[in-house]
This record gives C-alpha cells, structure tokens and sequence, in this order.
C-alpha cells in the first residue's frame, strides 16, 4: 500500500466486538465489505460503513476482492475463515483464539507464511498502557531478572451465547477465552522464552473436571521457562469474585516487582505499578482506549506493508501450550512440554 490510498477492508462477524473494532479503524481503511448471518445484526454495522457491500457469509465479502479481512465470527469458523481470507491473498486480523488447537493455529498460520500475507490476532491486553509499561520496565532490566509471575482472570459472569460450552465450538472454558491473555501476557512480557507445563487442574461446578466433551468453569496451571522462572495462572467463569472482575497479573524481580490490577473491580479500566520493597510507584492508569489499540496497530501496519510478519509465529507457541495445559489436566498420559 502506498500513497494516500487507504487498505480495503471487508469486516466477518458483527457482533459487539465486530462493530467495536470496526469502529476503532474506520477512519483508517476503506471498508468494503460486512458479512454476518444476522440480518438484524448486518443492519445495526451498516451504519458505521454505508458504502460497504452487504452479505452473510466470508465468501461473499471475498467477492469484493479486499485486501484484509478482519474475523470476530464464533471461534469454530476462526481458523478455516482466516486460511480462506489469506488463500486469497487477504492480510488478516482475527479475534481470539485464533485456532481451536494448536494444529489449527498452526496451519493458518503456516498459511499466513505460504501467502506472505500479514497475520495479527487481537491478544487485546498487549493494547493496555499499563501491561505495555510493565514489559518496557521488564525489558529495561528496572526489575532485574523475573523469576515468577502470578495472573488471574476470574469473571463472575460467564458467556451468554450457547456455543461458549460446547467445546468443539469453543476449543475450551474459560483457559481457552480468558487464560489466553493470561499466556500471552506472561510470555509477551518476558519476550516468549522455551515454556512447558509443570502442573495444572481443571474443575467443572466444583469438581475435577476430565470429560473432553466438555468445557471447564475453572482452570490453573503452573508453567516453567527455561531460566527457572515459574508462572503460575488461574482463570474462571462465574466465580464468587465479589464484584465483575478480578484480574491481576504480578512479576517479581530480584530487584523490584510489577503488578497490575482492575481496581475499579470492571473489565476495562487498569493500572500498573512499580514496587520496590515498601514503596510503589503507578505506571499507568485510566482513562486508556486499549480496547481498539491492537487493531489500529494493524491497520497501520497494513497500510505500510502487507507481507508476512515472523512473529506471528508466536501464536503457535501460545496454542501449544494452551493444548499442554488441557492434556496435563487431562493427566500424565497426555502431558506435554511444548516449546
């Protein structure tokens, strides 16, 4: 892309964050197309693109011939929708997970590489002020070496559409939707070291949770990388968390600690801190639109460049160890390590 032209866009999916992302980038593209099943759906994002082409599914906004495709359809059409769009030579920007399994991710993105066509996923808390600062503080070395990290995700509600619980649609419960970020967070701060799987449970209301069919309501798992540093996450629907929200991530150094935390108890407001000894020190605070940062970041990357970006290879990773997680609950016949 070049000159004053701006990316073709064509938008899959309209729901709420489908809108809100399309939203977030308007002014930065040309949206060319939307596509969701939902005729009332469709309707409501009309408004925020009038010229764009209007239809159901993904093969009917190929036909515009965009240059990217953004995805926030259910996550069982996530991988096979983005290998469609990058198979015909669309860059792609796709909500989380980007795949069901790390065979899944892996083939998009094996596929991203094979097109030379950019692949983002909106891991959307990389957007945050207050975890950009604790990675920048971490990179700097302003907490010496990190040796363990604690992160939790607890939402006292849990997804209202049906398919969240199935987990062929879903891939997963609340690791597959919440414990993600947590991953991500963990391993995109410390620049996504050799990680495996040490322990990790899965419970559904209550109980040990072990039925594959099934997604759990409670997950944890401890995770290792390969200089000692250990990491240890926990995430939940529905969760007695005395208010919406409890989420909180922790790195401790030898010389000083980050922490970050919802102290409003929400989903959308955070701040970072810097601790040393008895002391902090706030690194970043609210107001922050981080909710549209990943996806304005690609939209400018795209317009600039189109071509593959290596790091998506990160995803993989990610994906792998997600699938570690599941088969170290599942028990020690199908733990794994993955790199």
């Amino acid at each position: 892309m070049s000159g004053d032209l701006k990316p073709r866009v064509a938008f899959v999916g309209l729901g709420w964050i489908g809108r809100h992302r399309m939203e977030g980038i308007v002014d930065l593209v040309e949206p060319v197309a939307i596509a969701d099943p939902s005729a009332e759906t469709l309707a409501a994002a009309a408004g925020l693109a009038p010229g764009a082409a209007q239809g159901r599914t993904l093969e009917e906004a190929l036909q515009t011939r965009p240059d990217a495709v953004v995805i926030a359809s259910p996550s069982a059409l996530h991988a096979g929708q983005a290998i469609a769009a990058l198979k015909a030579g669309c860059a792609v920007f796709c909500q989380k997970p980007l795949g069901r399994s790390a065979a899944e991710v892996r083939r998009v993105v094996e596929t991203a590489r094979d097109a030379d066509r950019l692949l983002r996923v909106d891991l959307s808390y990389r957007g945050t002020a207050a975890l950009q600062a604790m990675r920048d503080t971490i990179r700097s070395g302003g907490i010496g070496r990190v040796f363990a990290a604690e992160l939790v995700f607890h939402n006292a509600y849990g997804p209202d559409k049906p398919w969240f619980y199935d987990k062929a649609q879903s891939g997963g419960g609340p690791l597959m939707d919440l414990g993600v970020h947590l991953v991500d967070s963990a391993l995109w701060c410390l620049d996504f070291p050799r990680t495996s799987v040490v322990a990790a449970e899965l419970y559904r209301e209550g109980a040990c949770h072990a039925d594959a069919a099934l997604t759990e309501d409670y997950a944890g798992a401890t995770l290792r990388t390969e200089d000692g540093a250990t990491l240890r996450i926990a995430c939940s629907w529905r969760l007695h968390a005395g208010r919406d929200a409890r989420i909180e991530m922790q790195f401790h150094g030898t010389e000083g600690g980050l922490s970050l935390t919802n102290p409003g108890g929400d989903f959308y407001d955070f701040e970072a801190w810097l601790h040393r000894g008895t002391a902090s020190e706030r690194l970043a605070a609210p107001p922050d639109p981080w909710g549209i940062a990943m996806i304005r970041a690609w939209a400018r990357d795209l317009a600039r460049d189109r071509g593959f970006d290596p790091r998506a290879a990160d995803y993989e990773t990610l994906a792998g160890l997600i699938d570690a997680i599941y088969a170290t609950a599942a028990g020690p016949a199908q733990s794994a390590a993955v790199a």
